[in-house]
Parts: structure tokens; sequence; C-alpha cells
């Protein structure tokens, strides 16, 4: 899979993604950061990337509608450390292979992912 990871994410969610066989590419080493959320969304939609962040402005379906989109990871870890994140990315790799991505909002905590898209529960 084809991964944008956001600035506000350490380097080591990209290479735990990477040691997993993912293309992850993060948005400092493209030379976006500090570009608004709207560029960053448009940039993963025209290369076919998912995006991987802490920004819940990306959780908005109204402004970034599942369903435009090659997937959406917003990750809500309690405490935002190196371990707690790449824990949090460790969780969802094997639902990778298993739950559709895209078109869907995951967000992900410690205890859950709730997956919001065109075919999950609760969504018109």
């Amino acid at each position: 899979m084809l991964f944008k990871v956001d600035e506000n994410l350490p380097v080591e969610v990209a290479d735990l993604l990477r040691q997993h066989g993912h293309d992850a590419l993060t948005v400092p080493e493209q030379k976006m950061a500090g570009r608004p959320d709207g560029h960053i969304a448009s940039v993963c939609l025209a290369e076919g990337r998912i995006i991987i962040t802490l920004d819940l402005d990306f959780a908005d379906i109204r402004t970034y509608p599942p369903a435009n989109y090659h997937g959406i990871i917003v990750l809500r870890p309690v405490l935002q450390t190196i371990t707690s994140l790449t824990r949090l990315v460790s969780r969802i790799l094997p639902l990778l292979a298993i739950e559709p991505l895209s078109g869907c909002l995951w967000v992900v905590d410690e205890s859950q992912v709730r997956i919001r898209g065109i075919d999950s529960p609760g969504t018109p």
C-alpha cells in the first residue's frame, strides 16, 4: 500500500510501514512541511496514497469525504510518544490485509479502530 505520513508523526511510523512492505513517504521528505491540509490531501489523491496523521481535521468527513480518498487514518493516542504511535500503527498492520481502506476513514486509538466508509454501519 502507498502511504503519506503527515509531518505531525515521527519518521519511525514511516519506517515501520516500510518494514512491513509498504511504500511510505513522509510530508517532510517531499518538502511539503507547513503546507495546508488541503494541499496534502490533493497530493495524496494524485499519488494514490493513504494519509496517516494525528490531525483531527482529516476526520471531518464534510471537508474530507472518505469516499473521495484512497484512505484516511487518524491516530488518537493517549500519549504522543514514538512508542505509543508505533504501537498504534502496529495494531492496524494486520487489518490492512482484511479491512477496506480505500474510501474509508479509520480512527485508531488504544482500544479500538473505528471505520467509517461507504459500507460501514451508520453511514449514508
